[in-house]
């Protein structure tokens, strides 16, 4: 009697054993799938975050560069490296 209940012991033993390792692993909702998944929105989170922060100090250039005529000239001659007549630009990389 003992020698039966020690074999449905391990039947209900081995089912959970393969129902938990099919749960964490192998399901299309499994515990491994579902942290991969958390850490993938966080991720997007930040760069979300980040690409605000971007607009919002690019559109303040935009305003400074809109209204400001010297800001203007500064930014075009440092970045595309525009010149007055009778001035020339030496590029030291």
């Amino acid at each position: 009697m003992k020698k039966i209940l020690q074999i449905k012991g391990l039947k209900y033993f081995i089912v959970l054993l393969i129902f938990a390792v099919y749960i964490v692993f192998l399901d299309d909702y499994s515990v491994v799938a579902t942290s991969r998944l958390k850490r993938q929105v966080r991720q997007l989170h930040a760069e979300e975050q980040a690409l605000k922060e971007a607009i919002v100090a690019d559109s303040a250039n935009a305003a400074e560069l809109r209204d400001n005529l010297d800001a203007k000239e500064h930014y075009g001659r440092e970045n595309y490296y525009m010149k007055r007549e009778n001035e020339d630009i030496f590029v030291i990389k």
